[in-house]
């Protein structure tokens, strides 16, 4: 059985009703404004985490703290996959 993923439950009917009752209560020559400003918001937001997590990697490589540890982690997974390619090789069923 295939399930259809819900947007935080909310079924077509009740965005319907949502988008409605915005229009209703701040017309429909204000929503492009109030979707700017939500836009604005959202990249102020992503630019000061940004910021954020640069000034913390530019820190911590002032210190001498390493950095790459996500770089590390991915050599070691690639390393054990290879171990076991080379383990289950002989093992493998082919359908």
């Amino acid at each position: 059985m295939i399930q259809q993923a819900t947007f935080l439950f909310i079924s077509g009917a009740e965005i319907t009703l949502i988008l409605f009752i915005v229009v209703m209560v701040f017309g429909a020559d204000k929503i492009p404004e109030i979707a700017r400003g939500l836009g604005k918001g959202m990249r102020t937001l992503k630019d000061a985490t940004n910021d954020i997590k640069h000034e913390i990697s530019k820190s911590a490589e002032h210190h001498g703290i390493d950095t790459d540890l996500a770089k590390d982690i991915n050599e070691e997974i690639g390393k054990v996959k290879d171990g076991l390619d080379d383990f289950t090789g002989s093992v493998k069923r082919k359908f």
